[in-house]
């Protein structure tokens, strides 16, 4: 079983910026993929970003590009998300999620997901 702990969430305000981390435990070896959704209040979780591991690729959603970057620490099994200029319509709870079948796709199915990190922004 695999435990994903997240970490970085908060309270910013517009323009900022937060990095939001994520570290799974219970397993040593490396996910086929790993990845970021979010959930804000009313709304469908929905996919932000994600990253292959092996190789680096990243994938975002149209409305984070330019804006957020996924990156991962091999040696530490950790990924991260860069958040810069930070919108209100960002404010959501986090989740990590990974996968580690090669049936992984960047906005497909994933085996464990993390408890979420709430990101609040404010106007």
């Amino acid at each position: 079983q695999v435990q994903l702990v997240e970490s970085g969430g908060g309270l910013v305000q517009a323009g900022g910026s937060l990095r939001l981390s994520c570290a799974p435990s219970g397993r040593t070896f490396s996910p086929y993929g790993m990845g970021w959704f979010r959930q804000a209040p009313g709304k469908e979780r929905e996919f932000v970003a994600a990253i292959r591991w092996s190789g680096g690729s990243t994938y975002y959603e149209d409305s984070v590009k330019g804006r957020f970057s996924i990156s991962r620490d091999i040696a530490k099994n950790t990924v991260y998300l860069q958040m810069n200029s930070l919108k209100p319509e960002d404010t959501a709870v986090y989740y990590c999620t990974s996968h580690y079948k090669s049936s992984w796709s960047p906005r497909g199915f994933y085996d464990f997901w993390g408890q979420g990190t709430q990101v609040t922004v404010s106007s």
